[in-house]
């Protein structure tokens, strides 16, 4: 080749190189470019994202930002602490997942979805229930299948062997106990139920740490910032003031309300037991890292946060230390921070007094607090009319809570994970020749099975035998004679008992408010002695009717010619008619109606043009309903029978849901 073709050669290909190199070069200009427009589109799509977050929280702090300053402020008067928490508030509601912010949207436009008919609870520890999370998550089934929709998980945060308090003590606000699980167990569990429609509540210990806290420890070293989030004195000249005028909760267990420490020669106000020591709200610090724990927790997917023990929040010298107005500045910012942050979800307040003693703890329509609250003096009195056969109390405390406002809601219970303390109305009993504390010990020997003809089985919890006060425990199978039957074997005993149980559970679901059932009780579990081998729960018999659920039995729920059979598919029966017929929503009309018997009692319920009569015997006597509610056509809804609500013969034990029909 010549030197000449050769030289062209080599230029042509020069050529063609820098012509693909120049090729290449543009598409990768190009692909270049589409990558940055990709990129900036997807930049541009963020940033609106997160512009139109940043829209709704701050539509959300401006509704409550100037009230949420003012009650800071009178507490606190500390601006830069309400600058932290401010700024906290935005992390955590950035941080709440797409699924949370969904559910927050849905019910800010049905604020009212929890006042409805569809709504039946179930509690329970997870170990007793199902071993541990991942165990609650494999039931959910069965959960449906009770026609629960909204569980709570007692207590399930790190507590210290021993000194748990039955997981009340908390040591860690952000860890579960390792034997029930973790953080990622519990974010699973309630997405799971999240897609079944399932509401999930837990506990939120706010009034006190476990002494194993690391604010506890750090308190213990002597360190004065975290001695300030408690109640330290170093001598018992003011430990002796508080007590001229704090009660004690437990006299008889835990006496007094502070516990000498005497490694660093210094008492702390411990007022439920020496191992759960007060915080102190007059600490902005225990208010902020509090509220953060409460965030927290609520983006786990928790749906309802039951306020632990609220009435004991604030603490003042010269004053019983409940009820201080202090609490209600507390509630109410709480309640505005998660209206801000997660409005989804409900709080619950444990307030233990009479109805129209707790209803302070509602707030105002214009200012509320707890959304819900407990029914606790109707769930006491409930237990006291089956004792006495007498309905008169009962009936003059439901005409008490159907006389409040209708935006009231209450939980409705016939026993829970606690003891059933008698808190009833005295000076009304007093009237009928009861004296408060013979009462009481009649109530407590009757159902331990010692008076008044009593099938009931339980113990006592906290016996004081100075005052002759006492608590009791049992599961309401137990209290219904359930127990005893089957030891003794005996059929007619245990068919009227089961006929009791389902009676107390119609009678429930007639309340105005949401009910709620104790795991077990839907298939009628007995007591549990086998607490008394535990030495960690040997002394509190209140884990009697704490017991593991029995799930072999739980098998038998389909077989009506067993009990659990029967409790269970009875109990879905009235289920089914509360879900379906609108009379059992919240806002309905529900009074009381003379039956001129003192063993039936009689509720009515009206809600847009439906009418619903409810009777029922609280004896072992067939009774006959004094009552004339002619007015039309009733059907009674679980045998489909056409009867009149005039003069109705109701059989021992029994019950009758009249429907009006024309």
């Amino acid at each position: 080749m010549s030197q000449r073709k050769a030289s062209q050669k080599v230029n042509g290909q020069k050529t063609q190189a820098a012509k693909g190199v120049k090729e290449l070069t543009a598409k990768a200009a190009d692909s270049k470019t589409k990558k940055a427009t990709v990129t900036d589109k997807a930049a541009v799509k963020r940033k609106a994202a997160e512009d139109q977050l940043t829209k709704i929280f701050e539509e959300r702090l401006s509704k409550h930002h100037d009230e949420l300053r003012w009650l800071y402020m009178e507490l606190y008067e500390n601006d830069s602490m309400f600058a932290e928490l401010c700024d906290h508030m935005y992390q955590f509601y950035l941080e709440r997942n797409e699924e949370l912010k969904k559910l927050d949207i849905d019910r800010e436009k049905d604020k009212e979805w929890y006042k409805k008919n569809d709504l039946l609870g179930m509690m329970f520890y997870i170990d007793n229930f199902a071993g541990n999370m991942k165990g609650v998550e494999s039931k959910l089934d069965y959960i449906e299948q009770s026609n629960v929709n909204y569980i709570h998980l007692m207590p399930f945060l790190d507590t210290p062997k021993g000194r748990s308090d039955g997981g009340y003590a908390v040591s860690d606000f952000r860890k579960v106990q390792e034997k029930l699980g973790s953080m990622e167990d519990l974010d699973n569990l309630t997405a799971a139920c999240h897609k079944k429609g399932i509401n999930v509540c837990m506990d939120f210990v706010m009034n006190h740490t476990s002494e194993d806290h690391e604010w506890a420890k750090k308190a213990r070293q002597g360190n004065g910032e975290y001695m300030s989030r408690y109640f330290f004195f170093d001598n018992e000249e003011i430990p002796a003031q508080y007590e001229r005028t704090v009660p004690q909760v437990f006299p008889t267990t835990a006496p007094g309300n502070f516990t000498w420490l005497e490694e660093i020669g210094h008492y702390v106000m411990t007022t439920f037991y020496p191992y759960q020591w007060d915080l102190n709200y007059g600490n902005p610090r225990v208010f902020n890292d509090m509220m953060y724990h409460f965030l927290y927790l609520a983006n786990r997917g928790i749906d309802i946060i039951r306020i632990d023990a609220v009435p004991y929040i604030w603490k003042e010298l010269g004053t019983p230390c409940r009820n201080l107005k202090q609490v209600h500045t507390i509630v109410r910012m709480m309640r505005m921070i998660s209206e801000i942050i997660c409005p989804s979800v409900l709080l619950l307040g444990e307030v233990v007094m009479e109805p129209e003693k707790v209803v302070p703890y509602f707030g105002t329509v214009e200012k509320p607090e707890c959304h819900m609250l407990y029914n606790v003096t109707t769930m006491a009195t409930t237990w006291h009319t089956v004792a006495t056969r007498n309905v008169k109390l009962l009936k003059r405390q439901l005409d008490i809570v159907n006389g409040l406002p209708k935006e009231y809601v209450f939980l409705n219970y016939l026993r829970c994970h606690d003891d059933i303390g008698w808190g009833l109305d005295y000076g009304t009993l007093q009237m009928e020749g009861m004296e408060e504390r013979a009462h009481k010990k009649y109530l407590n020997d009757y159902f331990q099975g010692y008076a008044g003809d009593s099938n009931s089985r339980g113990e006592l919890y906290n016996a004081d035998p100075i005052t002759g006060d006492a608590r009791f425990c049992g599961t309401t199978a137990s209290m219904c004679g359930i127990e005893k039957a089957g030891f003794e074997q005996d059929k007619k005993a245990m068919d009227l008992a089961v006929r009791m149980d389902l009676m107390l559970h119609a009678y429930m679901f007639m309340q105005s408010g949401i009910p709620v059932l104790y795991s077990g009780d839907e298939i009628g579990q007995v007591n549990d002695y086998t607490y008394k081998e535990d030495p960690d729960k040997a002394a509190d018999s209140r884990y009697i009717h704490r017991g593991a659920m029995n799930w072999k039995l739980a098998e038998n729920r389909t077989d009506p010619g067993t009990v659990e059979g029967k409790i269970f598919q009875g109990l879905k029966r009235l289920e089914q008619i509360r879900k379906t017929e609108k009379v059992f929503m919240t806002k309905a009309d529900t009074w009381t109606i003379d039956t001129w018997d003192d063993a039936v009692l009689c509720i009515g319920r009206y809600f847009e043009g439906e009418k619903l009569i409810g009777l029922f015997n609280f004896s072992e006597s067939d009774k006959t309903a004094w009552i004339n509610e002619a007015d039309g056509e009733y059907v009674e809804m679980l045998s489909g029978n056409r009867m009149q609500p005039v003069n109705v013969l109701v059989p021992a034990y029994g019950f009758y849901y009249m429907k009006k029909i024309s």
